[in-house]
C-alpha cells in the first residue's frame, strides 16, 4: 500500500480554498474511485487520467485506487484536478519521487494524449498559492495570466511528461516571466467623436474623477450609449492591487483578457439578464456582472426595462462595494466596487419633451414607466442628468469636441488629489470622512441648506452632493468647496424628482 498527497486549488469564490488530493493504492480488484463531492466533470477525470498515463508510457496500476479530494464538504468542479490526480497515482505507485510534491501546487486539465489544457481561475488560484509560500505548476496557456502575481513562482508546462521530468530532476521547468506592456494603448472610442452634449460630457468628467454613479435620461438617439461607452477612456489606470483584484474575479469565469490589464472595462448586460446573471450564483457560486465590473464600469442601458428584482440587487453593492451570495449549501462573498452608468428614456415612447412634440404618452403611463425605478435605488445614484435632443445646427456640423486624452489628464490629476488626501475616490467616502474632507465654506453651506429645503433632499442626497462638490473642487484644483461647486453638484441631483 502507498499514499501520495498533493495540493491543488478549488475555485469557489475569491478565497480559492486549498484542496488536498490524496491517492491511496490497495490490493484487490482493479477500480478507480473518486470521493470528496466531485462534480460530473471531476468524475470524468478517471478516463482522462487513465488515457493520459498510458499514452505517456506510464503504467496504470491494476489495483484498487481511491482518490480523496479534501475537504469533503467542499464541492469540486472542472477539470483542473486532472494533473494532481495523475501525479498522485504516479507517486503512490512509485513511478515518481514524492519528496518535492509538498513544495508545489498543481492544476491542469489533461488531454488524452497527456497534454495540458488551459483552466479557468488561474489568477485567483495563484494569488492564494503565493500567499501560502508554494510554487505553482499549471498549463503553459495560463502562464501569462498567473504571472501577473509578481511574487508568485510560476512553472508552466505543456504536458504531463514535462511535469514528471521536473519533479524527477531530469529536466527542470523554467520559471515564467511575463512580457506584458500594461501601458499599451488600446483602440478606444474617443469623446471628440461626440457632437454637442457639453453638459453631459462635463457630468461624465465629474463622475470619472470621483468614481460617482450616474443616470442619463433623454430621447432615443441623443448619444446616451455613445457617451457611456467612452467613459472608460477617461478613467485613470488601475493600481497594481486594483488590477489584480479585478483580473482575479474575471479569471473565475474565464473571461480575463491580458490586453485589459490595469484598464477599466465596460460591462453592459442586456436588460433581459436575470438576477443570477447580474449578482452571481449557481450551486457553486460564481461572480455575476456586478462583480465582473469590479473597479470598472457597469452600464445598464434602458434601465426601466430590467426586471424590478434585478434592479433592486444594485442597492446593497452600491453602498457596501460587496455582494454576498447565500445558498443552502454554502455562502460566497465577492467584491463589487463598480461605477454604475445607466441610461433611460423619459417615457415609454421615449419622446417626452422632444422638440418634435410627437409624444402621446399619458401622465399615468409616464408615471408607471418611471416608477419601475424605485426611490431608494434612485437616491443611491449620485448624478442624475438629462441628455436632450441635439439642435439641427449641432447635429449637422462636424464633431470637434475635446479628446479623451485631455479629459483623462484632468481626471487623473483630480483622482491623485483624492488618493493623497483620503486614500480613496470621493464616491467611497463614509459619513465621518465626508464631515472631515467635504465641508464647504459659509456661503456654500448656506446655498446647500436652501437646496435641501427647496428640493426636499434626503440625508443620502445631502451626502452625495457634498461628495460631488468635493470632486468638482478637486477638478478645479481648489482646497475649499465654494458656492459654485455646491451649485453645480446640486444641479446633478435635480433630476431626482422623476
Amino acid at each position: 500500500m502507498s499514499l501520495a498527497v498533493l495540493y491543488s486549488r478549488a475555485l469557489n469564490g475569491m478565497d480559492a480554498p486549498l484542496v488536498t488530493v490524496e491517492v491511496h493504492l490497495a490490493n484487490g480488484l482493479p477500480s478507480f474511485t473518486l470521493v470528496g463531492l466531485p462534480e460530473a466533470e471531476v468524475k470524468e477525470a478517471r478516463d482522462r487520467v487513465r488515457a493520459a498515463l498510458q499514452n505517456a508510457r506510464f503504467e496504470f496500476p491494476a489495483r484498487r485506487i481511491t482518490v480523496n479530494l479534501a475537504p469533503a464538504d467542499l464541492p469540486k468542479e472542472s477539470g483542473r484536478f486532472d494533473l494532481p490526480i495523475a501525479l498522485g497515482i504516479l507517486a503512490a505507485s512509485g513511478q515518481l519521487p514524492q519528496q518535492h510534491l509538498k513544495d508545489y501546487e498543481f492544476a491542469g486539465e489533461l488531454a488524452l494524449t497527456g497534454e495540458l489544457r488551459p483552466i479557468r481561475g488561474a489568477l485567483a488560484m495563484t494569488c492564494k498559492a503565493s500567499k501560502d509560500g508554494r510554487a505553482f505548476i499549471l498549463p503553459r496557456s495560463n502562464a501569462d495570466e498567473a504571472a501577473l502575481v509578481e511574487e508568485a513562482e510560476i512553472f508552466p508546462a505543456g504536458s504531463l511528461l514535462e511535469v514528471c521530468a521536473h519533479l524527477a530532476g531530469q529536466e527542470t521547468l523554467s520559471r515564467h516571466v511575463p512580457s506584458l506592456n500594461a501601458e499599451a494603448a488600446a483602440l478606444e472610442p474617443d469623446f471628440s467623436e461626440v457632437k454637442g452634449q457639453t453638459q453631459a460630457k462635463r457630468a461624465l468628467e465629474v463622475a470619472a474623477a470621483g468614481g460617482h454613479s450616474i443616470l442619463m435620461s433623454g430621447p432615443p438617439g441623443t448619444g446616451k450609449s455613445m457617451l457611456a461607452s467612452r467613459l472608460p477612456g477617461i478613467l485613470p489606470l488601475m493600481s497594481e492591487a486594483e488590477a489584480l483584484e479585478a483580473a482575479a474575479i474575471q479569471s473565475l469565469n474565464g473571461g480575463f483578457r491580458l490586453e485589459n490589464w490595469r484598464r477599466r472595462i465596460l460591462r453592459a448586460p442586456h436588460h433581459s439578464a436575470s438576477s443570477v446573471a447580474l449578482v452571481g450564483g449557481g450551486s457553486n457560486p460564481r461572480p455575476g456582472e456586478i462583480s465582473l465590473a469590479h473597479h470598472s464600469v457597469l452600464f445598464r442601458d434602458e434601465l426601466p426595462e430590467f426586471d424590478r428584482k434585478a434592479l433592486e440587487t444594485l442597492r446593497e453593492p452600491l453602498e457596501s462595494g460587496r455582494i454576498t451570495i447565500s445558498r443552502a449549501a454554502r455562502q460566497a462573498e465577492f467584491p463589487a466596487q463598480f461605477q454604475l452608468v445607466a441610461a433611460m428614456n423619459p417615457c415609454p415612447c421615449g419622446y417626452l419633451g422632444h422638440p418634435n412634440g410627437k409624444c402621446r404618452c399619458t401622465p399615468d403611463q409616464v408615471s408607471r414607466y418611471r416608477s419601475k425605478i424605485s426611490g431608494p435605488l434612485l437616491d443611491r445614484i449620485d448624478m442624475q442628468i438629462e441628455v436632450p435632443a441635439l439642435p439641427e445646427r449641432e447635429l449637422t456640423q462636424d464633431a470637434s469636441g475635446e479628446p479623451s486624452a485631455a479629459i483623462r489628464s484632468r481626471v487623473e490629476a483630480a483622482r491623485q488629489l483624492q488618493l493623497a488626501r483620503q486614500g480613496k475616490p470621493n464616491a467611497r467616502l463614509t459619513s465621518k470622512e465626508i464631515d472631515l474632507h467635504c465641508q464647504p465654506d459659509a456661503a456654500g453651506m448656506t446655498l446647500l441648506r436652501q437646496a435641501i429645503s427647496r428640493l426636499d433632499l434626503s440625508a443620502r442626497a445631502y451626502h452625495r452632493i457634498l461628495k460631488m462638490a468635493r470632486t468638482i473642487s478637486d477638478l478645479a484644483g481648489e482646497q475649499q468647496i465654494a458656492p459654485a461647486h455646491i451649485a453645480e453638484a446640486v444641479q446633478y441631483r435635480r433630476f431626482g424628482s422623476l
